[in-house]
Order: C-alpha cells, then sequence, then structure tokens
C-alpha cells in the first residue's frame, strides 16, 4: 500500500504530460506536510484533534521519508498541529522530491526528461496483500461522483485536498460545481483530515490577514 504522501503527489501529476497540476506552491508543500502528518497518525505514532497534535510512539517506522519527520516531533516539544503542518512543509521541495524518485523505484513512475516529466508505467499500486489497488485519481473521482462510502483514506484525502485548493485545478469547473456538496460532506467525515485541514486553513488566514498588514 503506498503511503498517503506517495497519492497526494501521484494526484497532484497531469495525465496529460506529466507535470504537476498548476496550485501555489505553498499549496503542495502543505499538501505534502499534511500526508505525512497523516501517515504518521495512521501508524500510531501520533494522534490529533482539531487543534493539538499528540506524540503516542516515537518508534521509528522504519521509513527513511518519515522517521526524519518522527523524530523531529518527538524532539520537538509540544505544539499544535498548526505548527507541524508548517515545520514539515518548509522541507516540501525536498520531500516532493524524494517521494517522487520513490515512486519511480517502485515502478509507478518513469522519469523522463531530466526530472521535468513524470509518466506513468502502471495504473494500479501493489498493495500488502499482493492484489493491486485502484489509482489514486480514479477513486477520489468515484467518491465525488457516487453515493458510495468512501474508504477512510479516501476521506482523508478529500480532506487534504480540499483545503489545499487542489480540486478547482484537478476538476473541470462544470464538475467541481457538481462535486462542492460532496466534498464539503465527505471532509467531514474523518476527525484526522479535519484536523490538518483546519490546520492550513489557519495558516492560510494568518498569511492572508499578514499580506493585507503589508499593504496598508
Amino acid at each position: 500500500m503506498l503511503r498517503f504522501v506517495e497519492e497526494i503527489i501521484l494526484l497532484l501529476l497531469r495525465d496529460e504530460d506529466g507535470r504537476f497540476i498548476q496550485i501555489p506552491t505553498w499549496s503542495m508543500d502543505y499538501a505534502v506536510a499534511g500526508a505525512i502528518l497523516m501517515d504518521l497518525a495512521m501508524e500510531n505514532r501520533i494522534d490529533t484533534d482539531l487543534h493539538n497534535l499528540i506524540l503516542i510512539d516515537d518508534t521509528p517506522i522504519g521509513d527513511p521519508l518519515i522517521d526524519p519527520i518522527l523524530a523531529d516531533i518527538a524532539g520537538g516539544g509540544n505544539h499544535d498541529t498548526r505548527h507541524w503542518v508548517e515545520h514539515v512543509s518548509r522541507m516540501g521541495v525536498e520531500l516532493r522530491e524524494k517521494t517522487l524518485h520513490r515512486l519511480v523505484e517502485r515502478g509507478i513512475l518513469e522519469n523522463q526528461d531530466d526530472r521535468f516529466l513524470w509518466v506513468f508505467r502502471s495504473r494500479r499500486y501493489p498493495s500488502v496483500d499482493g492484489s493491486a489497488e485502484r489509482e489514486v485519481k480514479l477513486r477520489i473521482l468515484n467518491v465525488l461522483f457516487s453515493d458510495e462510502i468512501p474508504d477512510p483514506r479516501d476521506q482523508m484525502i478529500i480532506c487534504l485536498a480540499d483545503a489545499c485548493g487542489i480540486f478547482p485545478r484537478l476538476l473541470s469547473r462544470q464538475e467541481h460545481s457538481r462535486a462542492v456538496d460532496r466534498i464539503a460532506h465527505v471532509s467531514q467525515l474523518d476527525l484526522i483530515g479535519q484536523a490538518m485541514s483546519q490546520a492550513i486553513r489557519d495558516i492560510q488566514v494568518s498569511v492572508a490577514v499578514s499580506c493585507q498588514g503589508h499593504m496598508i
């Protein structure tokens, strides 16, 4: 099974040319940060509510991409979810590159044109039991345009994608208009996803207020 951060990266890649969809760099960095914290939550290393992030277990999970973040949390004192989203987002470029190369190593992506173009080699991903997972984009679209009860993983991804403003770029204008209510509904189903979303939105508000202050 892929990590959340790997699925978020795949969600951000355009099928037609292998480049990232056009969203602000901060959106991509927050999406990566939120995904890594979700991975830690799913591994029962941290817990979150709408404000707090709590370390449960500082035992490394054996993942060189995620374990350094866990070590930072274990040694960084008590801070809220927003603090850790901001902290991890500062490593966004490095984490994005490492995730892309991991997906190449797994045979899911192929690197072309000296890292600027990423071509899908496989549309289905290996999971723990040896079967294959459906591609993340297909799963998310199926949730948004059906009444299917979403898997908890997909709930979390939808929360994160919504908070980072990904859907208006991922969907056509008509598709996004149709999916708005469904996105809002699904985003209320998962507490971890809500915590990450709230932290990201709080950061966005603070940045907006700061920018307005500089303009006055």
